[in-house]
């Protein structure tokens, strides 16, 4: 078979779950590449108030690592929907999902700091 025939096959970080005490369930995704990471650097140390620094930098992470959540039996997975979900998000709802990012980004990338 020629190269032009061979498939590829593309590697998948596996996702991880974090539930909540409700029974809602965050999926996050294992990798993180090198671009967002960088994005993610300069939007954290952008030219924005530090509060809006702050809060682009968390939707950002999210906007990147968000594979589902599922709140109340009902998995919204596509990533427009996750978005204006998590922009609607009550209080506690942003509370679990900052500590999820938190826990998430402490055991697979070290190297970036979550506000």
């Amino acid at each position: 078979m020629g190269r032009r025939h061979r498939q590829r096959t593309k590697l998948a970080a596996p996702a991880i779950d974090y539930p909540d005490a409700d029974g809602n369930t965050l999926a996050l995704r294992g990798s993180l590449t090198p671009a967002a990471r960088r994005e993610y650097g300069e939007v954290l140390a952008g030219g924005l108030t530090r509060e809006d620094a702050r809060q682009r930098a968390l939707e950002l992470l999210f906007e990147r690592l968000a594979v589902s959540w599922t709140i109340a039996e009902l998995p919204i997975t596509r990533q427009n929907e996750l978005l204006a979900r998590y922009r609607m998000a009550t209080a506690p709802e942003r509370a679990f999902v900052l500590q999820s990012l938190r826990a998430h980004v402490a055991e697979h990338f070290p190297e970036l700091e979550v506000p």
